[in-house]
């Protein structure tokens, strides 16, 4: 039987990565890179300009855009057969010089990237399908990772057409390079490439979401679950503001229950369960005038009195020190100008006469 909600979260993107997890500094160094030269994943030299060896070039392209930093598109010039890069809003905000966090150095960033990673935006599908069904599909239970690989599987044979199917050893190096990405523990591959490197400069191993117990082909792997100690609860009212948007962007509210349970919200990709989320979320909302709890009929929701992207961001921008209001940061609409190629649609809906907040709504999807 087909299982249509994969086919609609995620773009089929196997093993882009070249077996290497995302490192400390390559996502700010992509960036700056990118923001200038759209053509920089293509060009001869961009080992010299990114520092890396050629495969890690294009692993950080692929992680560019896995975690929505950058979006491709066809270049203006058709004679140009490959897709160039832009750096999204959202990206610049993020990782400018003077942006949030250009360096990471916030864990709070890495659980913001992360729940970028795995989720699937209505203008931005999630491009790791594999992260995506291990975060959201798979059961809780202990995998080895030859069950991860059978799980992903799975669940791609269920949601895709046979002629869309991958190869399974792309799929197996996908698992392979997830548990590089989280594992606190994991073991040193000798013949992995950068297996030993991915060991010392992975930051997301610092989120602490996955551990191993045993050795050998019977190790197997759990993702933890529990309160997030070094989530910081503005992340995490923006995720769960962000999942809401999916839905609604009037006022309204949401339960916790499907925050914490739903297939794509943040307690699936946080892996907490919905007494942890809400002892998280409690005190920034009871000190927010437009956020509450309130519980009716057993159930506990999570109410907000305008439109929830719009407050998601606003939440998100406070912790980081009012990014978005420092002299010369642009706007969303700046930012479009800059990059038109970001979203072909964005120019065609320049000239409708909208209201000034569903159009700084648009333009954060679109281009964020």
């Amino acid at each position: 039987m087909s299982d249509s909600r994969l086919a609609e979260a995620v773009e089929l993107s196997f093993s882009r990565h070249e077996t290497f997890a995302p490192r400390f500094g390559w996502l700010h160094k992509a960036y700056m890179q990118v923001k200038d030269d759209s053509q920089i994943f293509h060009r001869e030299d961009a080992p010299v300009l990114l520092g890396v060896g050629k495969n890690m070039v294009n692993s950080m392209r692929y992680w560019s855009k896995a975690f929505k930093l950058t979006r491709e598109h066809p270049h203006a010039d058709p004679s140009y057969r490959s897709y160039i890069a832009s750096p999204t809003w959202r990206a610049g905000w993020l990782l400018d010089e003077a942006g949030a966090d250009p360096y990471l150095e916030d864990t709070g960033s890495l659980w913001l990237l992360h729940w970028w990673l795995v989720s699937s935006e209505p203008q931005a599908k999630c491009w790791a399908p594999s992260w995506y069904v291990m975060f959201n599909l798979a059961p809780f239970s202990r995998v080895t990772s030859a069950e991860m690989t059978s799980v992903i599987t799975r669940r791609v044979h269920e949601g895709f057409s046979e002629k869309d199917w991958p190869a399974t050893e792309s799929i197996t190096r996908d698992v392979d390079c997830l548990i590089k990405m989280y594992a606190l523990d994991h073991e040193f591959n000798p013949l992995s490439p950068g297996s030993f490197e991915d060991l010392l400069m992975s930051p997301f191993r610092e989120l602490g979401l996955l551990e191993g117990q045993g050795k050998g082909r019977q190790r197997t792997w759990r993702f933890t679950q529990g309160t997030r100690s070094n989530l910081p609860a503005p992340v995490l009212v923006y995720a769960c503001l962000d999942y809401a948007s999916r839905f609604s962007a009037n006022a309204g509210s949401i339960t916790l229950a499907r925050l914490a349970n739903e297939t794509g919200a943040p307690g699936r990709a946080f892996r907490m369960r919905e007494p942890d989320l809400a002892t998280a979320i409690e005190n920034l909302v009871n000190d927010h005038p437009d956020l509450n709890l309130v519980e009716a009929l057993g159930q506990r929701s999570l109410t907000f009195s305008r439109n929830p992207q719009l407050l998601a961001w606003d939440i998100l921008d406070e912790h980081y020190g009012n990014i978005r209001n420092r002299d010369g940061f642009p706007t969303p609409n700046e930012w479009a100008e800059r990059y038109p190629g970001l979203n072909t649609t964005t120019s065609k809906r320049a000239h409708k006469k909208l209201p000034q907040q569903i159009e700084e709504l648009e333009l954060i999807e679109e281009n964020a």
